[in-house]
């Protein structure tokens, strides 16, 4: 009698029996797992986290309780965060219903990632304005002594101060990231990809590089040679990562896809692009997580720690964001840019969608 009001519910409702097995499902609750009735029925719910074994107990005492931010399996593989309630409805059926958070977790992660990046990039600014300021002036003054100096080889110490002065001074750009305008213009993203795996390829032989590319996605609006250094970064990362370590078949794998509806910071997009570097390698440690794109910022004992930190400002001016989730065996950067705003005519297909895997 319930189903034929709960299949016009948005909230995704599932049904259980005693042995914890699926006998029911509506359309929403098909359409958060991605699996049908027919697939799911006399299966146990195995893809949602249960803490304890408390839907067992819920139905045993016939007590119903409330899951926050568990998360649920879906059916590509992929996690979602859900919200649930288990409700007992007899002593053989158990009701769950699921409200899936992604979208307000995304919005709460990125906007406190949002802010970091913010805040860093003021407090970078006012110091590179503190240490440039004095450099011109150390650099101006060992000048004028050269000029001065009648010895050529105290001269030679005044070189080396002019030297050093410039090398902080370039040091302090790069922390600054792109001090040029991003050139707005539609480009093929995997050109992009292509050129990256091109360059590593020229520089290492002990990684597998391997592609999984989406053919139908549109341009892009952009700044090409920017965008190849964000990527180009994120990637060389991921393969020095690999060659430090004594990783079994290393592997980097450059993957595109379209993501539809998808949310920005507190921005809703109808259509996203995604560019993500996958590799098999050690993980990054969770006390670096949320530091990981800060300026001199590094997990590496030779690292500048500014690779990152420069690839987020360039995906920053595009209005878009470079997510990382890392476990060990498999490190996922997401570079994420909005297709909003482009033309009917520009959401061609491109023949270099190629894919290794």
């Amino acid at each position: 009698m319930y189903q034929g009001l709960l299949e016009h519910l948005t909230t995704a409702v599932v049904v259980l029996d005693a042995r914890l097995q699926v006998i029911w499902l509506n359309p929403s609750a098909e359409d958060l797992m991605g699996l049908s009735l027919a697939r799911v029925r006399g299966t146990r719910l195995e893809s949602l986290e249960d803490d304890g074994g408390r839907l067992a107990r819920a139905l045993a005492d016939q007590h119903p309780y409330t899951q926050r931010e568990a998360t649920l399996v879906l059916a590509n593989g992929e996690h979602s965060i859900v919200d649930y309630t288990a409700t007992p409805l007899s002593d053989s059926e158990l009701l769950l219903e699921l409200a899936c958070r992604d979208r307000l977790v995304r919005i709460s992660r990125e906007e406190a990632l949002i802010a970091r990046q913010e805040m860093v990039k003021v407090l970078t600014r006012g110091l590179a304005h503190e240490v440039k300021n004095p450099l011109g002036g150390i650099r101006g003054a060992a000048q004028l002594l050269e000029r001065d100096l009648p010895d050529e080889g105290l001269k030679e110490f005044t070189r080396i101060i002019v030297e050093e002065a410039d090398r902080l001074r370039d040091l302090v750009d790069r922390m600054l990231g792109p001090n040029r305008p991003v050139a707005q213009q539609p480009l093929n993203v995997h050109e992009v990809t292509e050129r990256v795996r091109r360059l590593l390829l020229a520089e290492t032989d002990r990684v597998t590089l391997s592609r999984n590319y989406d053919p139908s996605l549109p341009p892009i609006m952009g700044d090409a040679a920017q965008l190849i250094q964000a990527v180009l970064n994120v990637s060389r990362n991921a393969v020095q990562a690999l060659e430090e370590n004594d990783i079994a078949e290393p592997r980097v794998t450059l993957r595109t896809r379209a993501r539809r509806q998808f949310t920005l910071g507190a921005e809703r997009h109808r259509l996203v692009c995604e560019v993500a570097v996958i590799d098999n390698g050690p993980g990054i440690p969770e006390s670096l997580l949320e530091s990981l794109f800060y300026p001199m910022i590094s997990g590496r004992p030779e690292g500048s720690g500014l690779g990152l930190s420069i690839a987020q400002s360039i995906l920053h001016q595009h209005q878009g964001l470079i997510e990382c989730d890392s476990r060990p065996g498999h490190t996922e950067f997401r570079l994420l840019i909005p297709l909003d705003g482009l033309s009917d005519n520009d959401h061609g297909r491109f023949d270099q969608g190629e894919s290794d895997d």
